[in-house]
């Protein structure tokens, strides 16, 4: 009888251990599961990340394209502001020139 009962509780106490072992199992899956799902949701955050600062560095290389091209529009106005004004200091020297000769002249 004695036999019978440690038997039984033996029996017990490796069925108990074993779904338990079972659970613990289960349970590792799904955290392992889970921490999967994770990893890919943080993959998809970094890709948007970098997307988004690809898509500002384009951006930003756009602007700077375009300042530059107003900078050398403003350079060609300002030279030519510059030429016309040395035409126009060239032409009132030439004028003084004829007036002083003139006066020497007369």
């Amino acid at each position: 009888m004695k036999k019978l009962v440690l038997s039984a509780i033996l029996m017990i106490a490796m069925s108990v251990s074993f779904v338990s072992c079972r659970e613990t199992v289960d349970k590792a899956k799904d955290a392992t599961e889970e921490a999967g799902e994770a990893m890919g949701e943080a993959a998809d955050a970094v890709g948007e990340a970098a997307d988004d600062v690809m898509e500002a560095g384009e951006n930003a290389a756009e602007e700077v394209k375009d300042a530059a091209g107003e900078a050398v529009d403003k350079a060609k106005e300002v030279g030519e502001d510059v030429k016309d004004g040395a035409k126009k200091a060239a032409d009132k020297v030439e004028e003084k020139a004829k007036e002083v000769e003139d006066v020497i002249k007369n």
